[in-house]
């Protein structure tokens, strides 16, 4: 079973076909009947150009071109005007490149001159021919153009918006990924670091010499559970399946006073020291420093317990420099104390990811330092898939305009060159039309048409001049130049090929 888009092709095309055929047919079978040669030539012809012109376009506006210059070397007769006007447009709809064209119709117009200079005898034949050419073919090609154009964009624009709505997607997928990443990095850091506080302090409550070894050992248990939910954490965060939820964010009243408060409760010895404002912080930088220090005061209190910590905080200028030292460790660390190794990995990425560095190592006196360097200034905005679409859409939009000037002001520019062109050809065709004056008083009625043509000059004049008398019925006349750019013109006539009559014309004569 056929499909219906083929079907309609074929009835386009057929109806294409009796569309350029009807000009040539009502001239056959006008009264007179002369063009019923060329309407039967014509019409296969017309029907050969329609079969060809889906897959090659530029061969089946040849057709009409070829009809158009066998009948009217200037292209003038009207009974291949429609065919031209349709391939035209056609060509220019179905053609993807426009180089061809321009090669053809450049080809045309050059070949224009010697047949109007060999068949009409006349250069003016040429800027006529040049001007339907544009009207008929030009014109209707860059309309086709532009539409087709048009069309490819409007299909690129929604490709587009399908394109962008396909990444937006993946954004978001990827989003909601790096936040669930995120959530478990913050639960690891926040619950991890509480629950690692509460297994150093019931280790110093089971080394307590005070309690009696129920207690001790009841406190040992507890920190033993501390430490095996410390690893049970870490292992299911893995497996995160909240979509909805809020990512967590630094808790609102905990500033780095009060996180460094609640290290000292649990036993540890920290001091803080704060040059500059560092209370205002852009909201990466300032979870960075929250999970930077979070991170380095629960691996001070794992792996050195009982040493002292020192927390610098200087903010100046566009960096805000953040370093947590640890005294050398005295004792080994707490037994119980799960510890994962990846707590500083997940630092030096969260710290990149704000645009800082980390750096991590011993220091020169055996204990351990972790110094962060983030950049508060303000930050280049991202590009959002929003501010690309609206770039394509104002890109395509210019596009769209510049074609639509270049249909407008392409027919300007040629009619413009054509309109310069007829200065040189009127001098050039002028001074190529002078008949000599001994020459003309030597031409006698009467005398043979092939031995008259030797003694003119190898072009007419172009017409006869304004004021010159018709044309008697039944005789041939041409025109010549009594000299460059007269007004007035000898004129010839001829019948059955005899000389009947000369005469001076125009010139108010």
């Amino acid at each position: 079973m056929r499909s219906v888009p083929g079907r309609l092709s074929r009835l386009f095309d057929l109806g294409l076909w009796l569309v350029v055929c009807v000009p040539p047919v009502t001239a056959a079978v006008s009264p007179d009947g002369r063009d019923v040669l060329t309407a039967a030539v014509g019409v296969p012809l017309l029907g050969a150009a329609v079969a060809l012109s889906r897959r090659w376009p530029l061969a089946a506006l040849a057709v009409p071109v070829a009809l158009s210059l066998t009948l009217d070397v200037q292209m003038s007769a009207p009974l291949y005007w429609t065919a031209l006007v349709l391939f035209g447009y056609l060509a220019g709809q179905r053609m993807t490149t426009a180089r061809p064209a321009l090669w053809f119709f450049g080809a045309v117009a050059v070949v224009g001159l010697p047949l109007c200079a060999l068949v009409l005898r006349d250069l003016w034949g040429w800027p006529m021919q040049l001007l339907t050419l544009l009207l008929t073919v030009g014109l209707p090609w860059l309309l086709g153009r532009y539409r087709r154009q048009y069309a490819e964009l409007v299909g690129t624009g929604w490709r587009l918006a399908d394109r962008l709505e396909r990444e937006q997607q993946a954004v978001a997928d990827r989003a909601r990924i790096r936040e669930r990443a995120r959530i478990a990095g913050d639960m690891h850091d926040s619950l991890g670091h509480d629950l690692t506080l509460i297994a150093v302090r019931a280790g110093a409550l089971e080394l307590d010499p005070r309690l009696d070894a129920r207690q001790q050992a009841a406190i040992g248990e507890l920190r033993e559970a501390a430490g095996a939910a410390t690893e049970r954490l870490r292992e299911i965060i893995g497996v995160l399946r909240t979509d909805d939820e809020q990512p967590p964010r630094v808790p609102a009243a905990e500033n780095a006073e009060a996180l460094v408060e609640r290290v000292r409760n649990s036993g540890v010895t920290v001091t803080l020291e704060r040059l500059g404002d560092t209370d205002d912080l852009p909201p990466m930088a300032g979870l960075a420093v929250h999970r930077v220090l979070q991170e380095a005061l629960t691996n001070a209190a794992k792996h050195a317990p009982g040493t002292a910590v020192h927390v610098r905080l200087v903010r100046g200028g566009a960096l805000l420099g953040l370093s947590v030292v640890n005294d050398p460790a005295t004792v080994a660390p707490l037994p119980g104390v799960a510890s994962g190794g990846s707590g500083l990995v997940g630092l030096d990425e969260r710290v990149r990811l704000a645009g800082g560095t980390l750096h991590t190592g011993s220091t020169p006196e055996g204990g351990f330092e972790v110094v962060a360097e983030l950049p508060v200034a303000g930050g280049a905005t991202p590009r959002t898939a929003t501010a690309t679409s609206a770039g394509e859409l104002a890109r395509a939009r210019r596009q769209v305009r510049r074609r639509l000037v270049q249909t407008i002001v392409v027919p300007l520019a040629v009619l413009a060159g054509i309109l310069l062109l007829m200065i040189p050809i009127s001098f050039v065709s002028s001074s190529l039309s002078v008949l000599d004056r001994d020459r003309y008083e030597q031409l006698e009625v009467g005398d043979a048409r092939s031995d008259v043509r030797p003694r003119l000059p190898v072009f007419t004049k172009d017409g006869p001049p304004d004021d010159a008398p018709p044309t008697p019925r039944g005789e041939d006349c041409v025109y010549y130049n009594t000299r460059t750019a007269s007004a007035d013109a000898y004129r010839l006539c001829f019948a059955h090929d005899r000389l009947v009559s000369k005469a001076i014309v125009g010139g108010s004569r």
